[in-house]
């Protein structure tokens, strides 16, 4: 088994993915099997989403991880999946407030009893 690679905070900010025009953060409550998703987002709303075919034998989505969302803009109540955050890069979105604290709050506690 390989060693974990430790990334540095210039490293995240560097390659970190930022929401876009009609992006939103999301946090994963439910996997539906076939790529789908249930996802709670950062507008209060819960979306069907989809993992995006690009990324679909690349990530693994698990209940509680943060994603980024974009709504469909035809049915507002389903949407895609574009990226999944690594526990440090939710760490530096929250610390510099691009983050609620709210959203991540059951993923940090899920990582933190995992790891203990």
């Amino acid at each position: 088994m390989g060693k974990r690679k430790v990334y540095s905070e210039r490293d995240i900010s560097e390659t970190l993915v930022t929401p876009g025009e009609g992006q939103l953060f999301g946090r994963v409550e439910g996997l539906s099997g076939s790529n789908w998703a249930v996802v709670l987002c950062s507008d209060g709303r819960t979306r069907q989403c989809r993992l995006r075919g690009k990324l679909r034998r690349k990530i693994w989505i698990k209940l509680n991880d943060i994603v980024l969302v974009e709504p469909w803009p035809f049915q507002p109540d389903r949407g895609e999946i574009l990226h999944r955050y690594t526990i440090g890069q939710i760490d530096y979105l929250v610390k510099n407030g691009l983050l609620s604290k709210e959203l991540v709050k059951e993923a940090w506690e899920q990582a933190s009893g995992a790891s203990s």
